[in-house]
């Protein structure tokens, strides 16, 4: 008899065996997706892969889903790539996908459209956000891969137009599920670093599928929030790509991006040599101009007469001068000598030179003695004369002309 066991280890068991499967563990359905739904909250996808004759249950979680470079719809042809697993809940297996591309010209047109559309309404094409190239940019960034043709492309018309130019590779896969990733970061990395003058992404021609890669949302976000300006130069002439309408300056060819990224030094110094000539020869003459209206100007006849006339009035000038200063000089003389009789008057009125005629002064604590009648006997008083001063006292008070006095 079977050994009973639960549905749950039942389960279990089918999923170990479903996942442990060589087939099982990576392949690729290709089918029409129907009742598509993406959680607002978690960014998980859930629908169903199906053909005329069957249909089977799919999911993509967020971090699948947020690299898709395209809005999945119902009825839309596609190629998933996953692994199958077990549902243990409901008992029914799954696909659980990592990859989710078009199928079909149609399809890929359709993702294409949609992802432009929407790059477009967020502002990512707009002119007024492209960064203009540098004239002279010494250090180059390129994107692309170490082993294709299109580094040594870039490098061969490096060399022929500016030589000193260098170069900073960040190498990565430029086809398949691990591309776009890849160039989203070395563009952030590249960006990075402040050398960096340019950024070029660049990858050769290509079928529609092997350039999908650039048409990744991923890529299109990493070149738009690229500080340094960025080039993308993706296939030929006619393949255009999401990649182009977000970088700053598109080229048609990886060589014609390092055409334009990178100055002709030749034809640079070609045209400054001219500009250096043409500013030499306008020198040359504008100064046989100047001496030409001085050979003129030298023959003219007021200019000959011209020293004389300086001369003439220099000595003008010079008989001023003098006159000026004689002027000044009489003036100084004539206050000098009324300083000087002022002077003189004042020392008369002076009550030093009347003290040294032999006259004297009485004071008092009150003031100067003018009268008999304001002395007492017994009064002190000093007596100014013109040498110094005595101290003296009243021994009595005589009236009259000619009364002596006595200390």
């Amino acid at each position: 008899m079977a050994d009973v066991v639960t549905v749950s280890a039942l389960n279990k068991y089918v999923r170990s065996l479903l996942e442990s499967d060589a087939v099982l563990v990576d392949l690729a359905i290709s089918g029409e997706i129907s009742n598509f739904v993406r959680h607002h909250k978690t960014g998980h996808c859930y629908f169903s892969i199906k053909d005329a004759k069957a249909s089977v249950k799919a999911v993509m979680f967020r971090s699948a889903a947020d690299s898709l470079a395209f809005r999945p719809e119902n009825g839309m042809r596609v190629v998933v790539r996953g692994r199958i697993t077990l549902y243990e809940r409901d008992g029914s297996f799954q696909i659980n996908v990592e990859y989710l591309f078009p199928d079909g010209v149609g399809a890929a047109q359709m993702a294409f459209d949609q992802l432009k559309a929407k790059l477009e309404q967020e502002g990512l094409f707009a002119p007024e956000a492209k960064k203009p190239l540098p004239h002279f940019p010494k250090c180059i960034g390129l994107v692309t891969s170490k082993t294709g043709a299109v580094l040594q492309d870039i490098l061969n018309v490096a060399k022929r137009r500016c030589p000193a130019a260098q170069f900073r590779l960040a190498s990565v896969t430029v086809q398949g599920e691990e591309a776009a990733p890849q160039i989203a970061k070395a563009i952030r990395r590249l960006d990075a670093l402040p050398e960096v003058d340019v950024i070029i992404v660049a990858r050769g021609g290509g079928s529609a599928e092997d350039l999908w890669v650039f048409n990744a949302e991923v890529v299109a976000r990493a070149a738009f929030a690229s500080q340094t300006p960025l080039v993308s130069a993706i296939g030929h002439e006619t393949d255009y790509t999401i990649l182009d309408f977000v970088a700053d300056l598109r080229a048609p060819t990886p060589s014609a991006a390092a055409e334009i990224a990178l100055p002709d030094l030749a034809r640079e110094f070609t045209n400054a040599l001219h500009v250096y000539t043409n500013i030499f020869h306008n020198i040359q003459f504008r100064l046989e101009s100047c001496y030409n209206v001085l050979q003129s100007a030298a023959r003219n006849p007021a200019l000959s007469a011209m020293p004389t006339r300086v001369a003439q009035a220099r000595q003008r000038l010079a008989a001023l001068w003098q006159g000026i200063q004689n002027a000044e000089t009489a003036r100084a003389d004539t206050a000098q000598k009324r300083l000087e009789s002022a002077a003189l008057r004042a020392s008369h009125l002076s009550p030093y030179t009347i003290l040294a005629r032999g006259y004297s002064v009485a004071q008092t604590e009150a003031g100067v003695l003018r009268s008999v009648q304001d002395a007492r006997p017994g009064m002190h008083f000093g007596l100014t004369l013109a040498d110094g001063t005595l101290d003296c006292t009243v021994d009595r008070v005589n009236t009259g002309q000619g009364a002596g006095n006595g200390q």
